[in-house]
């Protein structure tokens, strides 16, 4: 068992303070740093969560499953058939195999999942009818997160839409809704989606990359626009509810989503161990605020493969041949287009003959585009149709318009069925910043702000070496050269400058809310599937630890995405060929043979990139979190916080970035407890030791909790403490933190030194 000790004191002392260290003889349970069981009763405050002592929390989770995209009895070979059918019971994992995940979750220090479900999951079969045993099953699997130390929000999972347009999330019965044929072959002919990636493909080289293009294809456009919008720009599309009632599309699709996540939270939102609900995965606006019939924007629209213009996938879709641009990889910029072809020359049509369209496009049937019989050729009516509400010309605005009002019609709904003080977790659409209308009265109460990152030149190019681009800054408009950055130390201060960026636009807009990461993460498949030949996940480890580098000097919760126990090297997450799961259930030990406890190492089979993953970190602060810096290979960590003031106010404005939270204002802390949670597979057969503490603080490491104990002897309003700790023996280096000086600094030197020779030579010849 390994040792602690401090600089210049006795290592051997025992702490009394029974919160830090109660009596092994006692029954109750023990405290442990990554403890969010319900009685620490976690709560917001600014831009923190607490706990019940006043000490600021820390999240650090995990998305819960990137299977549950899926259903347990999905046929890749029949797909589209038997939407209704499908059952998600055991994603994502079984009931009996739950102990062993959520063990090796705590063991691994996570406290925290982003529980996914699907619409699909829970209203397969129509409008009204749920799966009670789907509901039966992940209210029996969220009701044992609190044995674990484990708490969770219930994320609603969507991309692109459905399954059935190219991603996850929505019932078939959705797009028949709106006219859409459920054919695979009709709606992949017309390029109204991809579904090659739902079915099993998106592995090759070639279609890395296709499936967030269908975004902009027909039917998920049409969705997204209809379910946001539907009474401004498709006030013509009447349908009937599961009442028999003629309604708009709007009010039906928003009606029956409303209707499910009522049902779903009442079926989950008492248990104590779900803090909260997210409304929608990564939503988009469809074709709102479209600027052109012509073209997207390339700088917010990914163009990859083929990528028909709104006109185009209308024409496509109504059944006439139209020539398409094709998209190519590229360098500096993404992608470029390369040539155009002539598609659906079969002359297939997406349109429901026995739909509430009749067989008509909705769009055309909107006058928004028509065709021109003599130049046999789709014409645009009405260019500006989606900038503007058609009927008044006023210009539209996702957010303001249709965004924020629903988010606050949902926080009621599901509030009044639960409770009241349930946390509610949004995002913006992916890779936009907050919005800056986001404001106070645009806002739901107990918000927690959960915006997505990700490191866009490697999850395009499924790659990662020691060149990396900051594309964030790029599309926004940045001098290209000062987006370059050069070996691991350059990808960490990159992806921590995205993270910040993200982070502190969410304080400017928000003011001080908790803002986490729903989703980041690294596709293990990188670099032509290299590690699974060799077994060496070098470039993993090194982009894990450059994301988890920018999040904690962030001082950010997250989620990764994800822990997946179906993953395996062959078909990945089996969803659109992503592999994102650094644990993988073919690699790990049968769970008859596992130790649930936290000390057992057995449960590390199956990881991937631990060293990288696994990582100590602070969490529960007897004050305000100022810094923390981690280096995975020595093991070494420097962490520093200020003790608050629980009164008064704030002197002048407050600051929106990272480091300078607000440091007045504080609830009462009844704690001088600090929990920092140190892996035991890093501890074990080391001394952790620690520098920087005054004579009257104490700490003490007890490794069968995986938790060092600082106990503050001065808790005097506005001390900063900064501590640095250490392993004696420090841990052996899993890769080299190089830069551009390290790799290249004798030939900038030498070349430097040439320069001013040659400078030299031609001023003396001057001179002489």
């Amino acid at each position: 068992m390994p040792t602690s000790s401090t600089a210049d004191m006795d290592g051997s002392f025992v702490i009394v303070d029974d919160e830090s260290r109660p009596s092994r003889s006692k029954t109750i349970e023990l405290p442990y740093a990554h403890n969010w069981a319900p009685h620490h009763k976690l709560s917001l405050h600014g831009r923190h969560f607490v706990d019940k002592q006043g000490r600021v929390c820390l999240l650090r989770g995990v998305n819960l499953s990137g299977n549950c995209k899926s259903p347990v009895n999905g046929n890749h070979d029949t797909f589209p058939a038997n939407a209704q059918s499908v059952t998600f019971v055991g994603r994502p994992f079984s009931l009996e195999d739950a102990p062993v995940h959520f063990a090796r979750l705590r063991r691994w220090g996570f406290s925290f999942i982003r529980f996914l479900v699907t619409w699909e999951a829970m209203e397969h079969e129509g409008p009204g009818i749920y799966d009670q045993e789907y509901l039966d099953y992940i209210r029996a699997l969220l009701a044992m997160l609190p044995s674990y130390g484990l708490s969770a929000f219930v994320a609603l999972h969507q991309d692109v839409w459905s399954r059935y347009s190219g991603g996850s999330g929505a019932p078939a019965w959705t797009m028949e809704a709106v006219g859409f044929k459920i054919d695979a072959a009709v709606i992949e002919e017309t390029q109204a989606a991809w579904l090659t990636g739902v079915r099993g493909g998106g592995h090759k080289p070639e279609e890395r990359g296709l499936w967030p293009c269908g975004y902009q294809k027909l039917a998920a456009a049409t969705m997204a626009t209809c379910f946001w919008a539907g009474d401004t720009f498709a006030p013509k599309l009447k349908v009937k509810n599961q009442h028999g009632e003629e309604v708009s599309i709007q009010t039906f699709l928003q009606g029956t989503f409303l209707d499910m996540w009522a049902t779903l939270a009442k079926n989950v939102g008492d248990l104590p161990g779900v803090l909260g609900f997210e409304i929608m995965n990564e939503p988009h606006r469809g074709y709102i605020e479209l600027q052109s019939m012509h073209r997207f924007d390339y700088n917010t629209d990914l163009h990859l493969g083929y990528i028909p213009t709104a006109l185009e996938s209308f024409t496509l879709g109504s059944g006439h041949p139209t020539e398409v641009g094709y998209w190519t990889r590229s360098f500096p910029f993404p992608t470029r287009l390369t040539s155009r072809t002539l598609l659906n020359t079969s002359k297939q049509k997406v349109w429901r003959d026995d739909g509430p369209t009749e067989g008509k496009c909705l769009w055309e049937m909107h006058g928004v585009w028509g065709w021109d019989l003599r130049k046999e050729e789709g014409v645009v009516l009405r260019e500006s149709y989606f900038k503007k509400h058609p009927m008044t010309g006023k210009k539209v605005d996702w957010y303001t318009d249709f965004y924020y009002p629903f988010l606050n019609q949902w926080a009621d709904r599901v509030r009044k069925v639960s409770n009241p003080e349930k946390i509610v977790f949004v995002e913006p659409i992916p890779n936009e910043f907050c919005p800056e209308s986001w404001t106070a009265e645009h806002q739901v109460s107990n918000m927690v702000y959960a915006p997505h990152w990700y490191d866009l030149k490697s999850l395009f190019e499924k790659s990662f070496g020691d060149f990396t681009v900051n594309v964030q800054e790029l599309s926004r408009g940045a001098f290209l050269p000062k987006t370059f950055y050069w070996g691991q130390k350059g990808a960490r201060n990159n992806f921590f400058r995205q993270i910040r960026n993200i982070i502190e636009a969410g304080y400017r807009s928000l003011g001080e809310k908790p803002v986490i990461i729903g989703e980041t993460g690294v596709p293990m498949d990188m670099n032509n599937g290299y590690a699974f030949e060799t077994d060496r996940w070098t470039f993993q480890s090194r982009m894990m630890d450059a994301i988890l580098t920018g999040l904690e000097r962030s001082l950010v919760g997250f989620t990764l995405w994800n822990y997946n126990p179906d993953n395996d090297d062959q078909k990945g997450d089996d969803w659109n060929g992503e592999n994102f799961s650094w644990f993988s259930n073919r690699r790990a030990l049968p769970a008859s043979l596992l130790d649930l406890r936290q000390t057992a190492p057995g449960l590390d089979s199956g990881s991937r990139i631990l060293r990288s993953v696994v990582r100590p970190y602070p969490a529960k602060t007897a004050g305000i979190p100022l810094k923390f810096s981690y280096e995975p290979n020595t093991g070494e960590f420097t962490y520093a916080w200020v003790v608050p003031h629980s009164g008064g106010v704030q002197g002048g404005q407050i600051d929106a970035s990272i480091s300078s939270p607000p440091e007045y204002g504080h609830p009462t802390l009844k704690s001088a407890t600090t929990e920092i949670y140190i892996p035991s597979f890093l501890a074990t057969g080391s001394k952790v030791v620690v520098h920087g503490l005054a004579p009257t603080d104490k700490h003490h490491y007890e490794e069968s909790l995986q938790t060092l104990f600082i106990v503050s002897g001065d808790q005097t309003p506005g001390r900063k403490v900064e501590i640095r700790v250490t392993l004696a023996p420090a841990l052996k280096a899993v890769f080299e933190v190089n830069d551009v000086w390290s790799d290249w600094g004798g030939q900038i030197i030498t070349v430097a030194m040439a320069l001013v020779a040659v400078f030299v030579y031609v001023l003396m010849r001057i001179i002489f």
